[in-house]
C-alpha cells in the first residue's frame, strides 16, 4: 500500500505502516527477541505484533507507547522510521 501525502509545499510519497513496521522488527530484533516474546513482554498478542511489522495493523499512539516502553526506548524512537 502506498499513501501519497498533499502538504502546502509539495506531495510526499511513502507507506507509514511498512516504515514503522520495519523499524519494530529492527528494534525487537536489536534485543534479540521473536515476536512472541515481545508480544509477551508488552501483553499485545502476538497476532497483532506480526500484523504490526506485517504492515497489516494500522497501530494506535498507545500501543506504539507500550512497545517503545517494554523495548526500553522513548516513544518518539518508534516514529524516527523514516
Amino acid at each position: 500500500m502506498l499513501m501519497t501525502l498533499h502538504f502546502d509545499n509539495g506531495v510526499m510519497e511513502y507507506d507509514p505502516l511498512q516504515l514503522f513496521g520495519r523499524h519494530l522488527a529492527k528494534l525487537r530484533k536489536a534485543r534479540g527477541w521473536s515476536q512472541e516474546r515481545l508480544a509477551l513482554e508488552s501483553q499485545l498478542a502476538r497476532s497483532y505484533v506480526g500484523g504490526i511489522e506485517r504492515r497489516q495493523r494500522n497501530i494506535a499512539l498507545v500501543n506504539i507507547c507500550v512497545l517503545a516502553d517494554t523495548l526500553g526506548v522513548p516513544p518518539s524512537r518508534d516514529a524516527q522510521f523514516s
